[in-house]
């Protein structure tokens, strides 16, 4: 048996290279799976980022509307919103 084992060392070792490099090229750290997981996570962070940009952006419009050249139509929406507060002879809805 040992014979055997001696003359195939070197195909034995060629396959044990093999098995080794081809788990490690799908599973390990730098692996094709923990790739493509990386890219999804990479894709819903660029996903949160424009949503946060795209919010960043209409909260400093609203500011812009309150600091700079006051806007007398928005202060009154804003009053509507939070105050529930209407003029005479208007019906106010509360739709949940």
């Amino acid at each position: 048996m040992f014979d055997k084992i001696k003359k195939n060392y070197f195909i034995l070792i060629l396959t044990f290279l093999f098995i080794y490099f081809f788990f490690n090229l799908l599973g390990g750290d730098r692996g094709l799976i923990s790739y493509l997981k990386k890219k999804d996570a990479y894709n819903e962070l660029k996903i949160k980022q424009t949503d946060l940009i795209f919010k960043i952006q209409e909260l400093e419009h609203k500011n812009s509307l309150l600091t700079e050249n006051i806007d007398l139509d928005f202060i009154e929406i804003l009053i509507r919103d939070k105050f529930l507060f209407g003029k005479e002879g208007e019906t106010t809805y509360i739709v949940k």
